[in-house]
């Protein structure tokens, strides 16, 4: 799935080409797509239609479009599940349909239109109301989510005695997005290598100065993926544009089982983690004594 960096290219891409215009259609072509909507594809149109697009905003991985009426008052938000595949393109009205369109909007300037393409359909939109989460309005189904490390308001010390509090694995403390979001399989695994860290190690056996250091290496490599438009293992990742992302070459562990750690040398290792996999290198990433039972 997307993780911050790719999700916040897209972001960026619909502030810059949707925001601040109005909504003067929505068809539906496949309903998985508002599978999370009520009422389906009718409902989502009633509450989008003469809306405008009033922001673009996002909480680690979760990305919604604000909403304002024709009186210009907050009117709930549209909430963008990317799932496993899903992308939001901003394309010319006569550009020929994606094979895998779910969702068009179209805009009373009658200008570019923003779609919703999505190959495995496991994502869609969904019109919701907004609740207040430590001071901000977002999407109710957002409110529990943390704030992730590239936000202003991101607090640091917070986290790590959220971590240290904890008892589990270092590397499952990092993908509960309750505490910090936007961190996922990737920049978890990138985190660690630059801190020196085990995925195995007890979250209460860290100590501060450690946990700051992986959440500054989370934040300091989620932001060079973000400069380089994200990571792009297929063509599924891509921006409003549909150009992929480039930090894949810039991996240092990721995906690379067998190549040499980018600092010693050594082979770099995969092991099963959950459904997925932790690539880690065992020279600079000693494995822990103790680990949670």
């Amino acid at each position: 799935m997307p993780e911050l960096p790719e999700v916040e290219v897209v972001r960026r891409g619909v502030a810059d080409h949707a925001v601040g215009r109005t909504v003067s259609a929505v068809e539906v072509m496949h309903p998985r797509a508002v599978r999370r909507q009520p009422g389906g594809a009718a409902e989502l149109a009633e509450r989008v239609v003469g809306r405008t697009l009033a922001a673009a905003r996002r909480r680690g991985k979760f990305l919604w479009m604000d909403l304002t009426g024709p009186d210009g008052e907050a009117d709930g938000a549209v909430l963008a599940h990317l799932g496993m595949s899903g992308q939001l393109l901003v394309q010319p009205a006569d550009r020929p349909d994606e094979t895998h369109l779910r969702v068009r909007v179209r805009f009373d300037d009658d200008g570019p239109e923003l779609r919703f393409v999505d190959q495995r359909t496991f994502g869609g939109l969904t019109a919701v109301d907004t609740v207040d989460s430590d001071g901000e309005s977002v999407p109710a189904l957002v409110a529990h989510i943390g704030r992730d490390p590239l936000d202003p308001r991101f607090d640091l010390e917070a986290a790590v005695g959220a971590y240290r509090r904890r008892r589990t694995e270092l590397k499952r403390a990092l993908l509960d997005q309750t505490v910090v979001s936007g961190i996922g399989n990737i920049y978890a695994d990138e985190a660690l290598w630059r801190a020196e860290l085990h995925s195995l190690r007890p979250t209460a056996t860290l100590t501060r100065p450690q946990g700051r250091r992986v959440l500054a290496a989370a934040a300091e490599v989620m932001g060079e993926a973000l400069a380089a438009g994200g990571t792009s293992f297929d063509a599924l990742y891509v921006d409003v544009h549909g150009d992929r992302g480039y930090f894949e070459r810039a991996l240092a562990v990721y995906g690379r089982e067998d190549e040499p750690c980018r600092r010693c040398g050594t082979a770099i290792v995969r092991s099963a983690f959950t459904n997925r996999s932790s690539y880690w290198c065992p020279t600079c990433q000693r494995r822990p004594r103790r680990t949670v039972r």
